[in-house]
């Protein structure tokens, strides 16, 4: 097999390359020689792990919010107070991804080099919040969701990037399945909640029960915000008040230790937006943005499932309470999926497999009518959201070494994954109802392409790791950077 990489345009002798700054604003890092290591650690990532588990609850008002809240609305009146016909609604659904793509990249850039991003990340979703409660006429829902994109664009490509500044590369997966938790989470025990405020509210105070969901969870949203600017973490350079002298050192430590992975060459500078540059011109960027792209448009269903679950022909209430079981299924098994991948070191299968068994799912949902049946396909498709979560990881990993590319990096393939809600938004019309068969076809397809797309780059980083060994072996230097496959 030869040495170069698959589609040659990457160079591995980057293996060797570290950057001079990765820690530049961290500052001196104190010595370890006096810290019981394993015990600082393990007190250390406990502590990030409940900041993280409130990450969760942020992302879940996030999602539910301005997702499938809409779906929710869509059973009890939503689309005829608003007036809406034809493609109206996919287009109220599809806007609040175009103010998505205008701001992840510039915000995560701007990210990178605040001190305090937990006061950031808490203004965008209150403000998030506040644009909720004002879901009126159907041109002024228009705008307000185009404006809650674009601040709520902020968070997911944000939160990223702040896992993968406090954790390791082997302790990635699980703890990003753990933030895309919320994305599970928010779609079963947000159905729940959201028939128990449909199905008691309507009629109060003179609103109607679709309004009534945006009123509480805008308000919800604005004091999950305001709490979070004390829980939510910074970066390890900056001080915390929740961190002994001893875990902030290990922390710092961690991240360095990340970096000198590699064998120092020669050094080369960040600029302010070096990392911009560097991910716009590193091919590996577009193509999993592509794979992701086709990733999401294969998982289009999660927007609709309320409806999804509607064809089955039960009222609003039950329709939403049989969307829940399905996610709490799927959220169990990516945690498994997740932590397996991290415990394995490989990615590609973890994300393979659940691909495949949502494309059983989506054959079934097209293969009958039966409403026992068609539940099964619900919970079968609902499992390929494991995949996701353990691609996300690998994006992490494979941009692990400079800060400034990896939060440039993972904001451009967010912008490119967010292309596909726009596009998918209209992949189910409800004149394609109830089977939704051709809408079904297309997650299969979609889902077909990203899984051979991942397929070539796992080929790719499996070249640039033989590469970088050969070249270990003939200058007799210990063994460096690995990508993970």
């Amino acid at each position: 097999m030869s040495d170069r990489p698959l589609l040659g345009a990457v160079d591995c002798s980057s293996h060797y390359h570290a950057i001079s700054n990765t820690s530049r604003d961290d500052g001196p890092t104190l010595p370890l020689d006096d810290i019981d290591r394993p015990i600082v650690e393990k007190r250390l990532l406990r502590k990030l792990d409940l900041r993280v588990a409130f990450l969760v609850l942020i992302y879940i008002m996030n999602i539910w919010l301005n997702h499938p809240l809409a779906s929710a609305a869509r059973l009890r009146g939503f689309e005829e107070d608003l007036g809406m016909t034809g493609n109206q609604f996919n287009t109220l659904t599809s806007i609040l991804y175009v103010g998505y793509l205008l701001t992840q990249a510039p915000s995560n850039m701007m990210l990178q080099r605040m001190k305090r991003p937990s006061l950031y990340l808490s203004s965008c979703m209150m403000t998030w919040g506040a644009l909720t409660l004002f879901m009126g006429t159907y041109h002024a829902a228009m705008i307000l969701r185009f404006f809650v994109g674009l601040v709520e664009a902020a968070f997911f490509p944000g939160a990223l990037f702040l896992l993968s500044r406090w954790y390791k590369r082997n302790e990635l997966g699980l703890r990003t399945a753990i933030l895309f938790c919320g994305n599970s989470i928010s779609h079963a025990f947000g159905a729940l909640v959201a028939s128990g405020i449909l199905g008691s509210l309507d009629g109060t105070l003179g609103f109607k029960a679709w309004r009534w969901l945006f009123f509480v969870e805008g308000t919800l949203t604005i004091v999950v915000a305001v709490s979070a600017i004390w829980i939510l973490p910074d970066f390890p350079s900056t001080p915390s008040v929740w961190l002994l002298p001893d875990e902030q050192t290990l922390a710092k430590r961690r991240m360095e230790e990340e970096v000198l992975t590699v064998i120092e060459h020669k050094s080369k500078p960040e600029g302010d937006f070096s990392g911009l540059a560097e991910a716009l011109m590193d091919w590996r960027v577009w193509w999993l943005g592509v794979a992701l792209y086709f990733m999401e448009t294969s998982m289009s269903f999660r927007i609709f499932f309320p409806t999804l679950s509607a064809t089955m022909g039960y009222n609003p209430t039950i329709s939403l309470l049989l969307c829940a079981p399905p996610w709490i299924l799927g959220t169990a098994i990516s945690f498994v999926a997740a932590r397996h991948s991290d415990a394995t070191g490989d990615r590609f299968w973890h994300i393979v497999g659940p691909l495949l068994v949502g494309i059983v799912g989506f054959m079934l949902a097209i293969s009958t009518m039966n409403t026992t049946m068609r539940y099964l396909s619900l919970f079968i498709m609902a499992q390929s959201s494991a995949a996701q979560m353990v691609a996300l990881a690998w994006v992490m990993n494979t941009f692990s070494r400079s800060h400034s590319k990896r939060a440039a990096a993972i904001a451009l393939i967010n912008i490119m994954t967010s292309v596909a809600p726009i596009s998918s938004s209209y992949f189910w019309p409800s004149s394609w109802g109830p089977s939704y068969a051709n809408s079904y076809m297309i997650c299969i397809l979609a889902s077909v392409v990203s899984i051979g797309m991942f397929w070539v780059f796992r080929e790719h980083l499996s070249r640039c790791n033989e590469a970088a060994e050969a070249a270990e072996k003939a200058l007799g230097l210990p063994k460096g950077f690995r990508y993970l496959l």
